[in-house]
């Protein structure tokens, strides 16, 4: 049992992503409220197994930022106008420009990409119904 479990601890350890909202934070994003007053409301979330063990930094333009784990999203309230999302891996960079308006609620999915020698990664915005899904399949983390 012990040469099970330390593969099992490693793999673990490897996931040091941003660290997870409180449940009830999680269980409201998932009700898609609508954004604060003037703003427009964007999730960010990661898709595919690609590299579960390996976190995607994810970077908004003039807001906040976070490593996506594996099953994992952010919500952000930013102010109208193109946002854009940038992802990170090993150096290698994807990024794509949201327009956002107000009371809009916008959706990007976020995948690891394979890559000689480093995987990249690649932003793309999602169809509100397919962006649902995928969010409430994961969980919130907080954007820092």
């Amino acid at each position: 049992m012990r040469y099970l479990s330390l593969p099992i601890l490693l793999l673990a350890g490897a996931c040091a992503g941003s660290p997870a909202a409180v449940p009830q934070a999680d269980v409201a994003a998932k009700q898609f409220p609508p954004p604060s007053a003037g703003a427009g409301a964007l999730y960010v979330y990661r898709s595919g197994l690609m590299g579960f063990a390996r976190p995607v930094d994810v970077a908004l333009s003039g807001g906040p930022s976070a490593q996506l784990d594996y099953n994992t999203f952010i919500r952000v309230d930013a102010p109208p106008g193109s946002v854009e999302v940038q992802c990170t891996v090993g150096g290698e960079t994807g990024r794509s420009i949201v327009a956002l308006q107000p009371g809009e609620t916008r959706f990007v999915d976020v995948a690891m990409t394979p890559g000689f020698p480093n995987p990249g990664c690649e932003v793309a915005e999602a169809a509100p119904d397919a962006g649902r899904a995928a969010v409430t399949a994961r969980r919130l983390v907080q954007p820092q």
